[in-house]
């Protein structure tokens, strides 16, 4: 498959860049063709300008300044997005990614009288979240009811691309962990993987 991996975290050498190497490996090694988009080195802006905003309803929404990036998701038939959980949410330069990218004439039209939008993602089948989290695992699965899953699962991708596959690996308490923990996950990541068809 034609997959792309997106990264947000503003630090080179954080787990979270260790595990996006291991995933463009995996997909490497199986076979896929891989595109990466790493959205700090690359300079990303995720702020929505007044132009972009205005033209949300408006159409011809402007993608020159971010062509590249909806070239690289229109392509794309599975992604990868690996980042941090901050405050059980997306890194602001991941929500702008979706803010900006995921515009509407390319995920999705608006409907002419406000109603449901319309979806256009309809070749993305997969998409992998391989995130990470300083809390324990039932803050975020029974307290807080995983976030990043429901506003992924159904206001994105559920509106976007509603025939795609979600899985979410999250990788709790990762502060805490020794190589040992962080191994037997980056495994985990790598069967979820494997699992894709070529």
């Amino acid at each position: 498959m034609r997959c792309l991996v997106v990264t947000a975290h503003p630090l080179p050498n954080s787990l979270c860049a260790s595990l996006r190497d291991r995933v463009v490996e995996t997909l490497h090694a199986a076979g896929h063709e891989v595109a990466t988009e790493d959205l700090y080195a690359e300079r990303f802006d995720p702020a929505l300008s007044p132009a972009e905003r205005g033209a949300y309803y408006a159409g011809g929404f402007p993608i020159d300044a971010i062509a590249d990036q909806v070239e690289r998701l229109l392509a794309a038939e599975a992604i990868v997005l690996v980042f941090p959980t901050w405050w059980f949410g997306f890194p602001a330069m991941l929500k702008g990614w979706f803010d900006r990218v995921w515009a509407p004439g390319v995920a999705y039209d608006h409907a002419d009288d406000y109603g449901p939008i319309r979806p256009r993602l309809h070749g993305l089948r997969q998409v992998l979240v391989v995130t990470t989290l300083g809390s324990p695992w039932w803050v975020d699965r029974l307290l807080l009811r995983q976030p990043v899953r429901r506003v992924l699962g159904t206001a994105i991708l559920g509106t976007c691309a509603p025939r795609c596959r979600l899985r979410l690996c999250s990788l709790y308490r990762s502060e805490r962990l020794g190589s040992a923990q962080v191994e037997r996950f980056a495994r985990r990541v790598e069967a979820q993987l494997r699992r894709w068809p070529v």
